[in-house]
């Protein structure tokens, strides 16, 4: 298979937010191998802060390491680091009573030319900003059935307008509230409101094994890739961040920009962003 050689460049920011008093939080990144990751760590103590560095340093060794002759799958390599880094975490937390219980969310991607591997564990988000035109925003659905055409359904979502930017989030939550969300049971200003917000349902080193959601695109240049932690988007809406990334502005910038306006918005929470572009 042919893989379009594209460039990519990327800037990230991290900051402790203003109620927490350490930041659980932790990013990394290959720019060599196009690996970038955020986690966002839980536990007492430093364990949160524990479990998010073993991930990084371990899902990033993994990847970073395979072998670009090796025949098999990135899945295949994707889900052998997240396991290997899931069964590390688990057992220091079993050799140490001090660390019981720690875990922490992963969000990454992995750029193969033009082709964008992302995958998640947890609530940290993927989100994608894309410039589409109206022929465009019809292709970007692959399953798109008649009903999605506003030609032939009056009642779907007009097409974007050209060069018109678009924030979609790509990984699903892994949490209690989104997956009720999805399900039906649940409205998302419901879920937004709930006691139940921050309860996560998948994590790494808190069980014998857990699972990611893989999700594969194909990257156009221009576009932005947004790896994050839920200190941004427990403050910053969907809409203000699809903003800020429109902006005309270097990635580093845009970084900062969206970790003072979780902070403006209260920064209840320790705050990490990473930002991948193509740039073609």
């Amino acid at each position: 298979m042919t893989i379009t050689s594209v460039r990519y460049s990327f800037a990230a920011a991290s900051d402790v937010g203003c109620k927490r008093a350490s930041n659980e939080d932790a990013f990394g990144y290959s720019a060599e191998r196009g690996v970038y990751l955020v986690c966002d760590g839980m536990g007492g103590a430093a364990a949160g802060e524990i479990a998010s560095s073993m991930a990084i340093e371990e899902v990033l060794r993994q990847l970073s390491e395979r072998s670009e002759t090796e025949a098999v799958p990135l899945t295949d390599v994707v889900e052998e680091a997240i396991r290997i880094a899931n069964q590390s975490i688990l057992s220091r937390a079993q050799a140490d009573l001090q660390l019981n219980g720690m875990g922490t969310t992963l969000v990454g991607l992995v750029t193969e030319g033009s082709r964008v591997l992302i995958f998640n564990v947890g609530d940290s988000r993927c989100y994608r900003l894309r410039n589409l035109s109206p022929e465009a925003s019809l292709a970007a659905t692959p399953d798109a059935s008649p009903e999605d055409n506003p030609d032939t359904n009056p009642e779907a979502s007009p097409a974007a307008t050209p060069e018109q930017p678009r924030l979609e989030q790509i990984s699903l939550d892994h949490s209690l509230v989104e997956e009720q969300v999805r399900m039906g049971h649940m409205t998302h200003a419901e879920a937004q409101r709930s006691n139940y917000r921050n309860v996560i349902t998948r994590a790494l080193g808190t069980q014998p094994s857990v699972a990611p959601d893989l999700f594969q695109v194909e990257a156009e240049p221009g576009e932005i890739f947004l790896l994050c932690s839920d200190g941004l988007t427990g403050e910053v809406s969907d809409e203000q961040i699809e903003a800020m990334l429109a902006s005309d502005l270097p990635l580093d910038e845009l970084c900062v920009r969206l970790v003072d306006a979780a902070k403006a918005a209260g920064g209840h929470d320790n705050i990490t962003c990473l930002l991948v572009r193509a740039e073609g």
